[in-house]
């Protein structure tokens, strides 16, 4: 029996901005980290917002726009995880390889999502 798979886009999304949320907790707070902090927590948490401001069905421009922003938080996210200091924990080093990995899994949905839009 083949198991059909539901994929809850708006659901991944928030998980993702929890997850994004709690690695930051167990950071060290330092000078360097709560710059990047503050960042990271904004850009993974816009990737939710966003997404489910998108669901709003408030036109194709809107949905386009709220798309790929998106994206570009998607992105961002990547790039503020990869400058967070972690200070050689081998355990934070392996969450935050797969919270890139996850914001950059998104990041190819919503460029897919964009292309399928724009075509």
């Amino acid at each position: 029996m083949s198991e059909n798979k539901v994929y809850d886009l708006e659901n991944r999304t928030e998980k993702f901005s929890l997850a994004v949320r709690n690695f930051c907790l167990k950071l060290k707070a330092d000078l360097f980290n709560r710059v990047y902090i503050q960042q990271v927590l904004r850009s993974a948490g816009s990737v939710a917002a966003n997404y489910i401001e998108a669901n709003d069905n408030l036109g194709d421009k809107d949905l386009k726009h709220k798309i790929r922003i998106c994206k570009k938080e998607s992105k961002e996210t990547k790039l503020w995880m990869k400058h967070l200091l972690i200070y050689d924990q081998i355990e934070l080093e392996n969450e935050r390889q797969a919270l890139i990995r996850e914001s950059d899994e998104l990041m190819r949905i919503f460029a897919a999502i964009l292309r399928k839009l724009n075509s």
